[in-house]
């Protein structure tokens, strides 16, 4: 059974695996996180758990039974009881409902122990996968927006019934 953890330095070695093994995947859909980002990964994780420990951002990963890391969500620009929600889950385990269950458990994480308010979401116009998920955890379309250059729809979520 996958375990929502919050990301640690011992992550490091699953994580980078996990990017590795799904960067074209992920391209398709987002742009490419570029080959610098896999030449300096320590270093890069090193200064996200530094941050992280600032409050303003939250990783989390999904991990499975054997440590491999099947995904991620991640709670970001904390400020003034809302952040923005991002999620990304491998290519082998899409469509088994991860993404689902670790954004309802995000959000009442977010609620119950992070004392947000509300999460801002977006997702491009031809991820309707992505769209279902936020609609299947209680977001609600408010609007147009681009992400990353692309047509997209912006999603926000109220946790107060969370909390």
């Amino acid at each position: 059974m996958p375990l929502l953890q919050r990301l640690r330095a011992d992550h490091a070695p699953a994580l980078l695996a996990f990017e590795r093994e799904n960067r074209a995947y992920f391209a398709a859909h987002i742009p490419d996180r570029g080959d610098d980002y896999f030449a300096h990964f320590d270093e890069r994780h090193r200064a996200l758990l530094d941050e992280q420990e600032t409050g303003t951002i939250l990783f989390h990963l999904v991990v499975g039974d054997g440590g491999e890391v099947l995904g991620r969500i991640n709670l970001i620009d904390v400020e003034g009881g809302s952040a923005d929600l991002g999620y990304r889950i491998a290519e082998r385990s899409a469509g088994q409902g991860l993404a689902t269950a670790g954004v309802r458990e995000v959000c009442a994480l977010a609620a119950r122990e992070y004392g947000l308010s509300s999460l801002r979401a977006a997702a491009t116009v031809d991820n309707a996968a992505s769209q279902a998920v936020l609609v299947r955890t209680g977001f609600t379309p408010v609007g147009d927006t681009e992400l990353n250059g692309r047509p997209a729809i912006r999603f926000v979520r109220d946790l107060r019934d969370l909390a």
